[in-house]
């Protein structure tokens, strides 16, 4: 309760102040830990109507690159996860990149030496510390006390500032009021909080929020391990909205324990207090299931304008395809999907006549009835139809049953392997009206004289 009154004074006196930053390190891929960082910092901005930071540690020349960084920021971008001072937005605490920031290191470094807590030994530049225990009040964590026992290097040999220093001298800088950061840092915040002492200068809160283990064993998710990278859910054609929603649970949860959240339902019920103290555990299927959850609640022409680039992928619409055909399919096809990533799979018998057959569907079908004979009535009934309506053709295949003492299943299981060659999909009725009488028919046809 210590822990809840104390973030809830901060946040009635210091909302409209809230300052927090993201501070990755541009190396060529953005780590799902790295998005639940940059997120929980977003949401918590929002929440309290402050300002959210993009700031670019950019001082590994070896890895550092351009391509990196758009990966970066094409990444965040994608997420929604908008910046209010950074690059392409600037803002009053620039530069947001720390290899154009060295001025600034360099003053702040001028007054440790005045104050004798920094020398040189070795050719590096080393910080005196102070002996005292530092305090680290930690919104997530409770008071942490450490003590800090060694002097330890700030800038190197070859004159580059080591990473404590320069996040210290950022974070003050640029007014930083919340540090929101994964639990393996918390090994270094009594050196931070050492180095804020020693500027004079009261140390932010901070919120150290759980790790993110990897979905089977006990390690700590790394760019190596399966679904870790966000660009591979771009590439799958995930919805941001979804991967965005996925990510904010891990290690956080609502209180009234939803799991679908609007991005404004988010940011309004986005605190500090409810971000849990045990590890979170990434479940790539979970994560599968609630993009498919997404996707299947899209408004059609939403959901419509998010498919096209997938199908023109697929190269389904590289011939005359009518905008009223590919609308059809869509249409019948939304509810059924788990992602746009399927429908490649999903829905390559509406474009196509080389379309996969799952051969185990048809040792299925044919071990409980006579599908080709059940193909067969329905071929010849079906070029009868008067019209090849959905109504129409669900009518006609009870009356099939019935003349024939079939069940209605058998002749449903036959024609949907023949014209699909699958065992489940779309509302089956309404699948041979989008495909037509003459693609059912022809198919029906084939598949007699096939085997």
């Amino acid at each position: 309760m210590r822990l809840e009154r104390r973030e809830m004074t901060q946040n009635s006196a210091a909302t409209p102040s809230v300052r927090v930053r993201f501070a990755p390190s541009p190396t060529g891929f953005f780590h799902i830990g790295s998005a639940r960082t940059a997120l929980f910092n977003w949401l918590y901005a929002r929440h309290c109507g402050g300002t959210f930071i993009l700031r670019i540690e950019d001082t590994d020349k070896e890895r550092d690159t351009e391509e990196a960084l758009r990966v970066l920021i094409d990444g965040m971008r994608w997420l929604g996860l908008d910046w209010d001072e950074g690059p392409a937005v600037g803002g009053d605490f620039g530069p947001y990149f720390q290899s154009q920031r060295g001025d600034i290191y360099r003053e702040y470094l001028q007054k440790l030496h005045n104050t004798g807590r920094a020398y040189e030994k070795d050719g590096a530049v080393w910080f005196r510390v102070s002996g005292k225990p530092a305090l680290i009040r930690d919104v997530i964590r409770g008071d942490v006390s450490r003590l800090e026992e060694k002097d330890f290097v700030i800038v190197r040999s070859d004159g580059s500032p080591v990473f404590h220093l320069v996040n210290v001298v950022d974070d003050i800088a640029m007014r930083i009021t919340h540090v929101i950061r994964g639990e393996d840092h918390l090994s270094n915040s009594s050196k931070h909080v050492e180095l804020f002492h020693a500027f004079g200068q009261t140390p932010p809160i901070f919120a150290h929020i759980p790790l993110i283990l990897k979905t089977v064993g006990s390690g700590k998710m790394s760019k190596r391990d399966s679904g870790s990278l966000v660009e591979e859910y771009r590439r799958r054609h995930f919805l941001p909205e979804a991967v965005r929603n996925y990510l904010c649970l891990l290690g956080w949860s609502p209180k009234n324990d939803r799991e679908i959240l609007s991005p404004s339902e988010m940011t309004q019920l986005f605190e500090l207090s409810g971000i849990n103290h045990n590890n979170a555990r990434f479940d790539e299927k979970k994560l599968a299931h609630m993009n498919g959850e997404y996707v299947r609640r899209l408004p059609f022409d939403d959901f419509c304008c998010r498919a096209m680039p997938v199908l023109q992928e697929a190269h389904f619409l590289d011939g005359d395809v009518a905008a009223d055909y590919i609308h059809s399919v869509l249409r019948i096809c939304q509810e059924k999907l788990r992602g746009l990533e399927d429908i490649g799979t999903f829905c390559a018998y509406f474009f196509s006549e080389n379309f996969p057959r799952d051969e185990k569907s048809w040792e299925k079908i044919s071990r409980g009835g006579e599908p080709l004979a059940r193909a067969s009535e329905f071929l010849r009934a079906a070029r009868e139809l008067d019209e090849f309506a959905a109504e129409n053709l669900e009518a006609l295949v009870q009356q099939l049953a019935d003349a024939h003492g079939r069940k209605t299943g058998e002749y449903i299981h036959a024609v949907r392997y023949a014209v699909s060659g699958q065992s489940v999909g779309p509302g089956f009725y309404a699948l041979l009206q989008v495909l037509g009488r003459e693609r059912v028919c022809r198919r029906l046809e084939a598949l007699v004289k096939s085997t």
